[in-house]
């Protein structure tokens, strides 16, 4: 007869738990994106796809959400079923029922109250003050309503205790991880010890077992305060570490863009400055009727063309890439994004043309940019290999934590690569290898007589 009395309860455990994991639970992008494939890329999309596609404060953020919709079947399991015993409610089936309804009720407010915590940790939604309040009445309540059942005679000793300290310490935690300052944070518990042991108190429950409501509140508030207090501050932490990545990214592009403009000036500064005083030095002899005019607009004009010329230079110089230039500075912005990037360069003794060098040159800035932007990488090889003065020269770009789709429509930068492996007779092959990998690889055929001492 026990074990009819149990199985009931235990089946319907079962449905609330499934319940409230489905409320707080949300579609990936990845299983969208899966029904539209065929059913075999499907089932490895979802089993490694899904994972892959995330970066690494993604990833985090995945972790932390299904940790703490977790904690909704474990507040349940742990904390509701202890109440369905029937030596614990005096054998009151409503009892057992009530305090299943009270701990998953509880257990899904907290999971809504976490899920909006960590959107506005993410900046992604606003503070989620009602919710917090909600918590904080809802959990009030329910810890009330279980000394009131204890009061009664209606609840054991020990599975109040239980059921107050679970709520209160998951309630603590939901409410800490929604506040932003530390010294806010420890009041939490203090003030759910105090509450509760003041509570069964002036309930009529003795001393003794109003201080073990105190001291287990306070226990279990700040051991779960602080781990979901460390869980926020890792999410913010790994968040900001993401964001201070993509500002390496634009800033190295920023810091060119200064350089460019900062040589153009340097050229045409000087130059306009004069053309504009000698323009003004042949008015002035124009309107006196003066010769001298004519030669200062001969001067003017060759000024004119002599800028144009150095203008031309700027650009050229700014569009030509320096193969060792760009392989030092490839390596120096892969790693001060936290990559570990190994350059290496096995010419052999040869030399390469200016053309060919400029054009791998732009193959690595380009790679350099893909592997800053896309993908979640954190080792890249380089690799320049000259054979004879004969043979090819192989440019190799290879990272890992290459998506298996790429995650916007494609870019012009290959086709632009292409483009210029084209006026050197090169090839550029490029996509994903086996074990999550990019690779890109440029090929340069025989680089005729012409040599140029490589830097490295």
């Amino acid at each position: 007869m026990a074990k009819g009395h149990l199985a009931a309860p235990a089946a319907v455990t079962l449905v609330w738990i499934m319940a409230a994991v489905t409320a707080v639970r949300r579609p990936s992008a990845g299983h969208l994106a899966a029904s539209t494939r065929d059913p075999g890329e499907r089932t490895v999309s979802k089993l490694t796809g899904w994972w892959k596609r995330r970066s690494s404060a993604g990833k985090v953020e995945l972790y932390t959400r299904w940790s703490f919709h977790f904690f909704i079947a474990m507040e349940i399991v742990g904390f509701g079923l202890p109440g369905l015993v029937p030596a614990a409610n005096g054998g009151s089936l409503a009892v057992s029922f009530a305090l299943l309804l009270v701990v998953t009720v509880h257990s899904l407010v907290i999971g809504c109250l976490t899920s909006r915590a960590l959107d506005w940790i993410v900046g992604s939604r606003e503070r989620p003050v009602r919710l917090v309040a909600a918590v904080v009445v809802v959990t009030a309540v329910s810890c009330l309503a279980l000394l009131v059942l204890r009061r009664t005679g209606h609840l054991d000793e020990s599975v109040s205790i239980t059921l107050v300290c679970g709520l209160a310490g998951f309630g603590c935690g939901a409410v800490v991880l929604a506040l932003e300052k530390v010294r806010h944070m420890r009041y939490v518990p203090l003030a759910a010890a105090g509450a509760a042991g003041a509570a069964a108190y002036a309930l009529g429950i003795g001393a003794g077992e109003s201080l073990g409501y105190l001291i287990g509140v306070l226990l279990t508030g700040m051991f779960l305060a602080i781990a979901y207090g460390f869980s926020g501050w890792l999410l913010t932490t790994v968040h900001e570490l993401d964001r201070t990545r993509e500002l390496q990214a634009q800033l190295a592009v920023a810091e060119e863009r200064l350089r460019f403009g900062r040589d153009l000036h340097d050229v045409m500064g000087r130059n306009l400055a004069v053309i504009a005083l000698k323009s003004e030095l042949a008015v002035q002899l124009a309107r006196r009727e003066r010769p001298e005019a004519v030669d200062q607009m001969i001067e003017v004009q060759r000024i004119a063309r002599e800028s144009q010329r150095e203008v031309r230079d700027v650009v050229r110089g700014y569009r030509e890439a320096d193969l060792a230039v760009e392989l030092e500075g490839a390596r120096g912005v892969l790693s001060a994004a936290g990559m570990d990037c190994r350059v290496e360069f096995e010419a052999a003794g040869r030399t390469l043309s200016a053309e060919v060098q400029s054009a791998l040159g732009w193959v690595v800035r380009e790679a350099t940019t893909n592997v800053l932007r896309h993908g979640d990488a954190r080792n890249c090889l380089i690799r320049v290999t000259a054979g004879e003065p004969s043979g090819a020269v192989t440019l190799l770009v290879e990272n890992d934590g290459a998506p298996d789709a790429p995650a916007g429509p494609p870019g012009s930068g290959l086709a632009g690569l292409r483009e210029r492996l084209a006026a050197v007779d090169g090839t550029l092959l490029a996509g994903p290898v086996e074990g999550g990998r990019f690779r890109l690889r440029a090929e340069v055929p025989g680089d005729g007589p012409r040599r140029v001492e490589v830097r490295a």
